[in-house]
């Protein structure tokens, strides 16, 4: 089913990404967690592509197997930026094969060590999102910064290129992780203003553990801390059950105002701990 689809006929829309494993020899037990979260009611759920592509063999098998074996609408990623024209049509052939209807298109983190672009390779996500529209067969989605990519020159600059990605066919965002929903307000409202008319769903990540604190900074791009957020990690960071307790509800208290809010989509970043996606589910029971 295309996500697209779902986006029509409900509001909001609750997805998850999981991850597939950094070794193959660790596939069944990623399978078996996946398991175990698709269980939990969800329109769909995200597989995610890995850093420079480092898990990009895994990505489309476990994306299938959501598909065809757990009757989950999968939505795998897939990151151009150290791909050729030639290896994206590839992957998408093998997509196409597997039942997979549904590409997030991003660019990725440029390598630092790696010529950029590729001859024959993509710069941007939207040149992906054109390309992949041009194959056909897939439902697109795009990536968006609510507080801007750390690569733009400013929010204003950042949504012209983002709008140039809807325009070549993304039908649907999802936002880095966020932690304050004012901004994600307010970047909504510059998105309508610039007539970027696609469903917007909300990433959310819940901070479980102190080891995820500087993952969560790097990954979200340099979003806003609000003082709630900042008085949890001060209070609990030596407490990791407070902690974990601490985080998961603030990601919850995020959702239920969001929603109250009219918004489109929760998209939850599981990291892969089907505990804690059923812990925010079960609390905002009746929402979705």
């Amino acid at each position: 089913m295309f996500i697209k689809d779902i986006f029509a006929s409900k509001k909001p829309v609750l997805s998850f990404e999981v991850f597939p494993p950094k070794k193959a020899e660790n596939f069944d037990k990623v399978k078996n967690t996946i398991t175990e979260i698709s269980k939990i009611p969800v329109d769909y759920m995200s597989v995610t592509y890995g850093a420079g592509g480092s898990t990009s063999k895994l990505t489309p098998e476990l994306a299938g197997y959501m598909q065809n074996e757990l009757g989950v609408t999968s939505l795998a990623h897939l990151t151009c930026v150290s791909l050729t024209k030639h290896q994206v049509r590839e992957m998408l052939v093998k997509l196409k094969s597997l039942g997979i209807q549904n590409i997030l298109a991003l660019r990725g983190d440029i390598p630092q060590d790696a010529d950029f672009p590729l001859p024959d390779g993509y710069r941007y996500a939207s040149e992906l999102t054109e390309d992949i529209k041009k194959f056909g067969g897939f439902c697109v989605g795009g990536a968006c910064y609510p507080e801007c990519h750390p690569d733009s020159e400013n929010i204003s600059a950042d949504i012209d290129n983002l709008k140039k990605k809807v325009d070549a066919g993304a039908d649907f965002l999802v936002t880095q992780m966020f932690f304050d929903n004012t901004a994600f307000y307010d970047f909504r409202d510059k998105c309508v203003k610039k007539g970027i008319n696609v469903p917007i769903t909300a990433g959310l990540m819940p901070l479980t553990s102190a080891s995820q604190v500087e993952r969560m900074c790097v990954l979200s791009g340099g979003a806003t801390m609000p003082s709630a957020f900042t008085k949890i990690l001060s209070k609990y960071i030596d407490n990791p059950v407070a902690l974990r307790q601490a985080g998961i509800a603030y990601v919850i208290n995020q959702t239920m105002e969001l929603v109250a809010n009219d918004i489109d989509g929760i998209h939850i970043y599981t990291m892969n701990n089907p505990d804690t996606a059923n812990r925010i589910v079960d609390a905002v029971n009746g929402m979705f």
